[in-house]
């Protein structure tokens, strides 16, 4: 069945796995990721700093057969629909997001709770987006079904 774009973001993210995470994030977010068992949905909560908390749906189905473009949709929800879709099975990922600003960019760390770091970066429309020269990568794991968050989790 064809994906339909109509309340889709397309995503064109490549990964890397960092030896640490680098100095000079502008932003950090505290970010809880439920997998939900059996299907493409993910519930997402994201803590800023101000203690701002933003609960999230979020569909991903992929474009083409691997993971580097992936059509996005997004539901924001309020504390009780939340509740309800948080009950379902599923598989749960902890993360620190370190945001940093890139040329026209932001280059999102993600800090898991065994201190692994990945390096997220949207490639957009424009030619593959490189990372800043003090992120120290060990390899790139964008088609490495193993470093995306559904693995994580389990």
């Amino acid at each position: 069945m064809p994906v339909s774009l109509k309340y889709a973001v397309v995503e064109r993210e490549r990964r890397f796995l960092l030896s640490e995470v680098p100095e000079g994030a502008t932003t950090r977010r505290r970010i809880v990721d439920r997998y939900v068992t059996g299907t493409r949905l993910r519930l997402r909560e994201v803590r800023e700093d101000d203690g701002t908390v933003v609960l999230k749906l979020t569909h991903k189905v992929r474009l083409t057969d691997g993971p580097r473009e992936v059509a996005c949709t997004t539901a924001y929800l309020d504390e009780d629909e939340w509740a309800v879709l948080s009950a379902l099975p599923g598989r749960t990922l902890r993360k620190t997001r370190h945001l940093f600003p890139w040329g026209s960019r932001v280059v999102a760390v993600d800090e898991h709770e065994d201190g692994t770091a990945v390096a997220e970066v949207d490639d957009g429309e424009g030619p593959s987006a490189l990372l800043p020269p003090c992120f120290q990568v060990i390899r790139e794991v964008t088609d490495d079904e193993s470093w995306n968050g559904v693995a994580l989790a389990r």
